[in-house]
């Protein structure tokens, strides 16, 4: 209850800080009772625990898929659990100072593993959690949100055994250097951060942009109600509203183009040249916005793993997109492919196994089964000016090393285009929003936002978010943010706490299992 009062939007963050002390609580007391099975009578409380945390805070999914709702719940909080019960059996074998230790980074070690794997889920990455308090967090230039993890875990170790000797303990000089303790790892780091946030200044870089909100139901006009080119003039001409000759870009959310364009032929599509004859207007404007994509592979072209069989014709092959875009008038398109897929609704987990159930997976873009993806994080590149640019696709900008990858290939603003309108008006889409603050900070990048329905902003390199839309109305905001070329300690490095920890958790969980087996000499 503690982590879902804590978590955002709207939660109060620093009860991150305590949240954990409770089951801390009732693992030691499972523990001290001596039960040679002790981790099977603790894991309905670390369980009921998580699954808790997992349904107050992200019940939303629910709107978009009841079934994959109910998989994300109980799936994450297994995972949660088990690491709990990992954590548990290090301790009863190590003791008190290594076994507390195995909690932070047999937790960290998780998440990022969570980052990676086909049934990604990272919404509750616990770094996650500081996204509204922002200020506190400047350092995950630094860090990333795994430095948030261990600020996280060890107040709630500490704070747990200081409440443990308060109780137990006749002498309370060790209680008192661990309240000190405490309360500086706390204060130190906000005192840090907040210098950061009030002395940090940006290169004046400007770049003019434009994003449009076009507020369409995803559920009874994107795929059926309203045509294709209806949804394009709606864009367009609120863009129009805000467009001058000043304006360096146009910026449209995801899946703003519902017309299916095959990649081989775009030049033909309907939209496409729509969007040619708007450009010839503003000859200095880029337009960046998402579509449904296919690819056809000709006979002899090799196609990828998730390529589905052409019924028309045979040895052919085709492949579907979520797809990002760039146009400039008489200039060649950019695609970007979206790379982090949804599991179960953009892609089918271990397809090597459930490639049978494919045609089952959630039909949320018009396009169900598995979508295809790109291995590089390629970036748009302005014709007129040089300046390249992040396509982050939804999902993507809740992987921090992953945006980094962007960073690194030369783009110096983030643009975010999302469809959040699935989750409905519910704390779903305001997460999302809230997250994008972390790339900013950890990449130092500004960031414009266009989401199908709110919230569509302006995020400048400290995390400010500003022009924030509201949801469910059509809206068009014009800014100016600053484009950046340096590179943070976070971006060039990654996640290096993860290494870190890896090598830790091996070690800690061998040293367990040594001493779980070793041999105790019996009495005379």
């Amino acid at each position: 209850m503690l982590l879902s009062v804590a978590w955002p939007a709207g939660g109060f963050a620093p009860l991150l800080f305590v949240a954990l002390v409770p089951l801390l609580w009732v693992e030691q007391n499972v523990a001290s009772q001596g039960h040679k099975y002790s981790g099977i009578k603790l894991f309905p409380y670390t369980y009921i625990t998580f699954l808790t945390w997992n349904v107050l805070t992200t019940y939303w999914v629910y709107h978009s898929s009841a079934f994959g709702g109910i998989i994300a719940f109980t799936l994450n909080s297994l995972f949660q659990a088990l690491v709990f019960q990992l954590f548990h059996f290090t301790r009863k074998h190590t003791g008190e100072k290594l076994g507390y230790a195995s909690l932070v980074v047999y937790f960290i070690v998780w998440e990022y593993f969570h980052l990676k794997w086909d049934l990604s889920w990272p919404w509750l990455t616990f770094g996650n959690g500081f996204s509204e308090y922002y200020k506190w967090i400047q350092w995950y230039e630094y860090t990333g949100v795994f430095g948030g993890n261990i600020w996280i875990f060890v107040s709630n170790i500490v704070l747990f055994l200081i409440l443990k000797d308060a109780i137990t303990l006749h002498n309370y000089n060790p209680v008192v250097s661990k309240v000190n303790f405490f309360f500086l790892w706390i204060a130190i780091p906000i005192s840090f951060s907040l210098f950061i946030y009030h002395n940090y200044t940006e290169k004046v870089n400007p770049v003019s942009i434009v994003v449009v909100q076009p507020n369409i139901d995803p559920y009874n006009e994107k795929f059926d109600g309203m045509t294709a080119s209806e949804q394009l003039e709606k864009m367009l001409n609120l863009g129009k509203e805000k467009i001058d000759s000043t304006t360096d870009y146009l910026i449209g959310p995801e899946t703003a183009l519902v017309e299916g364009i095959w990649e081989n032929k775009i030049e033909t599509s309907n939209s496409i040249q729509r969007i040619r004859q708007f450009l010839k207007d503003y000859p200095h404007l880029k337009f960046v916005l998402g579509l449904s994509s296919y690819r056809m592979y000709e006979e002899g072209e090799r196609p990828s793993a998730t390529a589905r069989p052409w019924r028309r014709k045979k040895n052919m092959s085709w492949d579907a997109y979520n797809t990002g875009m760039q146009m400039e008038d008489g200039q060649p398109i950019q695609l970007y492919h979206k790379s982090k897929l949804v599991p179960g609704v953009e892609k089918m987990p271990f397809p090597a196994l459930l490639k049978p159930l494919e045609k089952y997976a959630i039909d949320l873009g018009g396009m169900p089964g598995s979508l295809g993806v790109q291995e590089e994080r390629s970036v748009f590149t302005a014709h007129n000016d040089k300046r390249k640019i992040a396509p982050a696709i939804c999902y993507e900008s809740i992987y921090g090393e992953y945006c980094g990858e962007y960073i690194k290939n030369g783009a110096g603003l983030i643009f975010i285009i999302t469809n959040d309108g699935w989750w409905k008006d519910t704390p779903g889409y305001r997460q999302h929003c809230s997250y994008a603050r972390l790339r900013a900070i950890e990449t130092r990048r500004s960031i414009a936002r266009s989401a199908n329905t709110g919230t569509s902003c302006f995020i400048n390199q400290r995390g400010d978010i500003d022009q924030p839309t509201n949801f469910w109305v059509p809206a068009v905001i014009k800014g100016t943010i600053n484009y950046n070329e340096e590179i943070t300690f976070y971006t060039r490095h990654g996640d290096y706490i993860v290494w870190i920890s890896t090598i830790l958790s091996i070690l800690l969980f061998i040293y367990a299992v040594v001493n779980r087996f070793k041999p105790t000499s019996k009495k005379k």
